[in-house]
């Protein structure tokens, strides 16, 4: 089975949670997955992770956009950011969560993983 890369390239916390959710259920599958998030969406990391709908998604029992993010690492997900969204957020490495990596796009484009777009 081809491996999956999900690719976050707006700043808007539901699509991360779409993307984080999708790349859950991939890799609960056995399927090797990916998420990568290019300059804007890149900020979304940095703490603390929430979305406007995590209240009501709380009060039916789904999670949160920072527990659908524990549950993707868990689950075998590798996340990176490009290195243009931490500079475009004034952001280091180590200022996001410790499991987080930078990739370029030339190793996002240059794979035969099927591709996702949020």
């Amino acid at each position: 089975m081809r491996g999956l890369i999900l690719l976050v390239a707006a700043g808007d916390p539901e699509r991360l949670h779409a993307a984080l959710s999708l790349a859950a259920a991939s890799a609960a599958s056995g399927r090797e997955t990916s998420l990568h998030l290019h300059e804007l969406a890149v900020g979304l990391l940095a703490a603390p992770l929430t979305a406007p709908s995590d209240v009501r998604r709380q009060a039916v029992g789904l999670p949160t956009l920072a527990q659908i993010f524990e549950e993707a690492l868990e689950l075998g997900v590798v996340i990176s950011v490009c290195q243009s969204g931490l500079a475009l957020h004034d952001l280091l490495l180590d200022r996001l969560d410790y499991r987080i990596d930078v990739r370029g796009p030339v190793s996002i484009v240059t794979g035969d993983e099927e591709k996702l777009v949020f």
